[in-house]
């Protein structure tokens, strides 16, 4: 199938600046989503997604209300939505959402692509076997601003709004349930997780493992400057003052340093993490749960 915007197939490949030229509706969009101001979005209703990982949910889930992500310098965030009332990682994308509008009448999938540009990505979209609509396009120049002769994003972050599928700049202060657990499957290579599973209103973390982390001794006496020089792919480009993303880093290496081998401790018999959605409540958990609770509802 295609990959369309206004109905028209979007021809492939092409640089980012040949694309925004080919077609305005989705560079029009990204103008009006830069020029919003950053809404600052509370825990009750939100999941969080982070790195590595997908969810997929529908208006019919009473838990979740807001979908969001943020720190995209050099990542994406994806939007995918499927307008009805109901590489490998795109096709598990795709199979994740096909799972909640298989049964529905009519609508159509629409992609969002706020933070970067990658021209294979589309290329995966454009392989798969529906039609997707390009809908927002906030890459390249509609996404950058230039202070000391260094660039930035204009957009770390985004919610999408479940139930009126309204897209907006935004930060967030929880990150929700096991958030080092979680951070540390993506600091050491684990695949994309889907983490939601909106049927039973349940944050799901899978079971996986680690190798020992090497040198972790030696990274949590550096300084931040080290820190984030050789943990960022855009030191130059973190969000302002670079703070949080050094925080986040060490305490992903102090949990790692804790947890060298987590597949008796944290996952003991291969069973799933289940936390109940929008409550501290960890619903399946054999083992020595991985972090305190966070005040956040996820799924």
């Amino acid at each position: 199938m295609l990959l369309l915007v206004e109905g028209l197939r979007v021809r492939l490949p092409q640089s980012a600046e040949d694309l925004v030229r080919a077609h305005q509706p989705p560079e029009e969009r990204a103008r009006l989503l830069r020029g919003q101001s950053v809404q600052q979005v509370g825990a009750q209703g939100l999941l969080y997604v982070q790195q590595r990982e997908l969810a997929v949910t529908s208006p019919k889930d009473g838990s979740i209300s807001i979908l969001g992500s943020y720190d995209a310098t050099t990542c994406h965030i994806v939007v995918l939505r499927h307008t009805s009332h109901t590489k490998a990682e795109v096709p598990l994308i795709m199979n994740s959402i096909k799972s909640f509008s298989d049964h529905a009448q009519g609508g159509r999938l629409e992609l969002h692509l706020p933070p970067r540009w990658e021209a294979s990505l589309l290329s995966d979209f454009d392989g798969q076997e529906e039609d997707i609509h390009l809908v927002t396009l906030c890459v390249t120049e509609l996404n950058d601003r230039e202070e000391n002769e260094n660039h930035f994003p204009v957009i770390y972050g985004i919610a999408v709004n479940v139930n009126t599928a309204e897209i907006y700049r935004a930060a967030f202060q929880d990150r929700g349930q096991e958030k080092q657990l979680r951070a540390a499957r993506a600091l050491t290579g684990g695949p994309m997780s889907s983490i939601c599973d909106a049927k039973t209103e349940q944050l799901r973390i899978e079971p996986f493992s680690w190798v020992p982390f090497p040198h972790v001794d030696f990274w949590l006496q550096q300084d931040d400057k080290q820190i984030l020089e050789n943990f960022s792919t855009s030191p130059l480009a973190e969000s302002p003052t670079h703070t949080h993303f050094v925080e986040h880093i060490r305490s992903t290496l102090m949990f790692l340093k804790k947890y060298p081998s987590p597949t008796n401790t944290l996952f003991p018999g291969s069973t799933a993490l289940l936390y109940k959605i929008n409550e501290d409540i960890l619903l399946c958990c054999p083992g020595e749960s991985a972090v305190a609770s966070s005040s956040l509802t996820a799924t």
